[in-house]
């Protein structure tokens, strides 16, 4: 689905949900060259204050950006700004949801404010705001 600008209304809700895995984990480290021990070494995160691996908190918030990008607004959107709050780890295996809220409009600039979260088994693991431009029915 996509939405023109003129589709939106504020407390439109859209959400994209993924365990994400090993595989998730390793590949996001080779894209970006984050090889942050507490990501991937299992002997160097026991050590730690969470006992265990966490997954990079950019993978998670990148979750956004299929919610925006994919499904609200959708495909033709531009993402301008995004602000994150890192809330708790994630895990391993462990299901996130991310959800993008239309929280207000901005008409004069095809703009659309997002509230942005991102939960495991219904806790926040992270939020933040998008600002988003979005294109007119042609």
């Amino acid at each position: 689905m996509s939405y023109a600008f003129e589709d939106l209304s504020v407390g439109l809700t859209a959400e994209y949900r993924k365990t994400l895995t090993e595989t998730d984990v390793v590949l996001f480290a080779g894209l970006t060259g984050d090889n942050n021990p507490m990501h991937i070494d299992a002997e160097f995160a026991a050590e730690t204050r969470f006992g265990e691996r966490v997954v990079h908190g950019m993978l998670t918030a990148s979750m956004l950006s299929s919610v925006i990008g994919m499904k609200l607004p959708g495909p033709g959107c531009i993402y301008m700004s995004q602000s994150l709050r890192f809330l708790k780890p994630v895990h391993i295996g462990e299901t996130v949801t991310a959800t993008a809220e239309v929280i207000e409009l901005l008409p004069e600039k095809q703009r659309v404010r997002l509230k942005t979260t991102c939960s495991v088994r219904g806790e926040p693991v992270l939020d933040g705001e998008a600002l988003i431009w979005v294109p007119k029915h042609d």
